[in-house]
């Protein structure tokens, strides 16, 4: 059988590649180039810290376990994984020179160190060491007779190996974090220059190491697995699930070390010292020549937002919907149509107002919302307090178990909970991703409902940086299902069959297959079987399996993916009628849509959910149908729009690789994500003001603050309790 499946890990890889691509693309501003380069370095860490660290810790219990696509046990896949990072990381190191060398031959920006300063430079250097660094730092010796000292996860140390007896290794370590700043700007007229000061306490070690001879030094850099099994921690405690989380964020913080980074080479002794104590193997230890933690840019970017703004994208504010009429209350607007927000092109405002409305209207008796990560000075989180305390009913679910949210999550969900909001946190083993909001209304005897299903968290931060669709509807057939959901996460329970909703884990990859299966058919019966996919990511093998199935019945198939896919487009007689493409620019594509058919027989869903197992099986995500034909038509012309990308697109070949597509003889460039902030600006200018005469629903006034609330204001006015 040819290959037709492609490891997961190493597909993420080719992803990430992507990522850097961008910060190698010319055609992209300077200090965006940066931020990409800071971005690929970031998803590298993450990907060692759970990924790599998940494979490490099967290792201990399972060498033989294989994993079901492509046959690779854990131990190979670690093995490629080291293999593959170090490649990618002299290109890093290359996009990141070049780009510093561009920002010094045309802005006279430059990362300088030692060689390239001036007298006055210089001694602007170690006054500033001596003054502000030297007495804040905490060196240490460490051989056999001094303990090898706790390296933080992602710290960054400036390391040394002193000269000691014949047949033993002294090594002398400097934390390069604390109470000062990491980029330092130099006192240089009409420049700017500078210096991270790791390089500063790199070169100033002598200084700090007096009594030793340093034989060899180096920045270093730790990366520790961070793959904490919750699971298991809740067969071992019978306590609430925010104590079993803030004892396992603890944990994370000490577990092994998966991979070490280096500035400069290190003799064989010191390295051979550091992985024996740290427990890692060469193929663990990689040198870059740019920073250890590009984090710094941010910095930089600061420093220039205001003097070259030519070094950054145009400003692309999120823009109205033209969907919203202007003057009148969101909620009389849903109940009257459907309305379909893209982020982050037009605003998640009108969501806002929609949930603040809700908040002090007298008829809204309730209101209903699944939490998984959201912004850290959070209006929906205010929004939901404040309708507590004005006496409605508010549910909340919180998902405690959010991967690097966490700490945040279980600060709200006390905070929440203060101000008298009803907080679940779900079923047990089953994480929580689905984006839901109902709110009902009621108004004499009629009892009116509006539910919110999006793509993406409930976080107006990423709502900027994201693309993702938001519905705003009081379709029946859905308000009804949406209000089964919230009835079996407060039970604890799952919801086993819908019509309308997909809802995982029990209805949504065998709905998704009898979809697939519907267009089977057509094509065996000589009809145009379509099936059309917008993903994160492609693991599921139940479902790969099934679309290879499709192709070989003739059904044409096409995907974006932005990351991980682990099936292989084009391969004949398997995915010849598969076409994958991976957009990856200056907004993280992130919606989810899928569309089984064309034209009016269209099957056509937004989701939450990525086709990979852990979202169709293991936790509980929701697939809305599109049914109102003014949205139906607008997501296709999304659809369309990407297929069409050819400056931001890549199509994946039948040998797993990606390559760039370019613009035809004679086909103008369209880059769909800069096509779609034009399209806003342009919609924005057609967007609808409420007549004078059109009846406003009425506001109630602000209901006097509870003892909670009031409680909540003091302690917020003397700055504790902040989450």
């Amino acid at each position: 059988m040819k290959q037709i499946y492609d490891n997961r890990e190493l597909s993420w890889l080719k992803f990430n590649e992507r990522v850097l691509e961008e910060a190698m693309d010319e055609t992209v501003p300077l200090c965006e180039r940066l931020l990409f380069a800071s971005i690929f370095q970031s998803n590298l860490d993450e990907f060692f810290m759970i990924r790599v660290g998940s494979l490490y810790d099967r290792t201990l219990v399972d060498t033989k376990e294989t994993e079901n696509k492509t046959g690779m046990t854990c131990e190979e896949q670690l093995d490629a994984i080291f293999a593959r990072t170090a490649e990618l990381a002299p290109v890093r190191d290359k996009a990141y020179s070049e780009i510093m060398l561009e920002l010094k031959e045309k802005y006279g920006i430059e990362q300088v160190d030692f060689r390239a300063l001036t007298k006055e430079e210089e001694e602007f250097l170690s006054v500033y060491f001596t003054k502000e660094i030297l007495p804040l730092i905490s060196p240490q010796v460490i051989d056999k007779r001094h303990p090898f000292p706790f390296l933080k996860n992602e710290e960054i140390y400036a390391v040394a190996h002193l000269e000691s007896k014949p047949q033993s290794v002294k090594l002398g370590i400097i934390p390069a974090s604390g109470s000062f700043s990491r980029v330092i700007f130099l006192p240089t007229a009409n420049k700017i220059r500078f210096m991270l000061v790791e390089e500063l306490i790199l070169h100033y070690m002598p200084l700090v190491f007096e009594n030793y001879k340093i034989i060899c030094k180096s920045i270093m850099r730790i990366t520790r697995n961070a793959d904490i099994n919750m699971e298991e921690a809740l067969y071992d405690h019978d306590v609430d699930l925010r104590d079993v989380m803030t004892e396992l964020l603890q944990k994370r913080k000490k577990l092994s070390p998966v991979r070490m980074e280096l500035s400069r080479k290190l003799d064989d002794d010191s390295l051979a010292f550091l992985c024996e104590h740290l427990e890692l193997k060469p193929t663990q230890i990689f040198r870059q020549k740019s920073p250890l933690d590009l984090s710094c840019v941010f910095a930089l970017r600061r420093k220039l937002e205001d003097i070259a703004p030519d070094l950054f994208y145009k400003q692309a504010d999120p823009q109205k919907s033209a969907e919203i009429v202007n003057g009148e209350p969101m909620l009389p607007q849903v109940l009257k149509r459907d309305i379909l927000l893209y982020y982050p092109y037009e605003s998640i405002k009108p969501f806002l107002r929609m949930l603040n409305e809700a908040a002090y209207d007298p008829a809204v008796v309730s209101i209903k919302i699944t939490l998984y990560r959201v912004a850290s000075n959070s209006k929906v989180v205010e929004a939901l307090i404040n309708a507590a305390e004005n006496g409605k009913s508010v549910l909340v679910l919180v998902e405690l178990r959010a991967r690097f949210d966490e700490e945040n999550n279980i600060g709200w969900s006390k905070r929440l909970e203060h101000a008298g909001c009803s907080v679940i946190y779900g079923p047990e083993n089953l994480k929580v991703h689905s984006k839901l909001c109902l709110i009902t209304r009621k108004s004499g005897d009629r009892v009116e409902y509006v539910t919110q299903i999006g793509t993406g968290n409930y976080n107006e931060k990423t709502s900027a940086l994201y693309t993702d669709l938001c519905l705003m509807t009081a379709n029946r057939d859905i308000v009804a299902e949406a209000g089964a959901v919230f009835n079996a996460l407060s039970m604890g329970t799952l919801v086993e069959n819908t019509e309308h909703l997909l809802v995982a884990p029990l209805s949504l990859q065998n709905k998704i297959i009898e979809l697939i299966d519907g267009e089977i058919a057509k094509a065996r019966s000589g009809g145009d079987g379509y099936i059309g996919l917008k993903l994160n990511s492609l693991t599921d093998k139940v479902l790969i399996d099934k679309l290879v199935e499709a192709s070989q019945n003739g059904v044409r198939i096409q995907m974006t993916v932005r990351g991980i896919c682990c099936l292989i487009a084009g391969v004949p007689d398997y995915t010849e009628n598969i076409e994958v493409i991976s957009i990856v620019g200056r907004y993280l594509e992130h919606a989810r849509i899928y569309m089984f058919g064309r034209g009016e027989d269209m099957k056509l869903y937004i989701s939450s959910a990525d086709f990979m197992t852990r979202n169709t099986i293991r936790r509980v995500e929701v697939a809305a149908p599109i049914t109102d034909e003014r949205v139906r038509s607008r997501i296709v012309h999304i659809w369309n729009t990407m297929l069409n990308d050819n400056v931001k697109a890549r199509v994946m070949q039948p040998d797993s690789t990606y390559s760039h597509r370019h613009p035809a003889e004679g086909e103008a460039p369209l880059d769909s994500q800069a096509y779609f902030i034009e399209e806003a600006y342009e919609n924005a200018k057609k967007s609808p003001v409420a007549e004078a005469s059109t009846p406003k629903v009425r506001q109630a006034k602000k209901v006097k603050p509870t003892p909670i609330g009031k409680k909540r204001r003091a302690v917020e006015k003397g700055g504790k309790g902040n989450s």
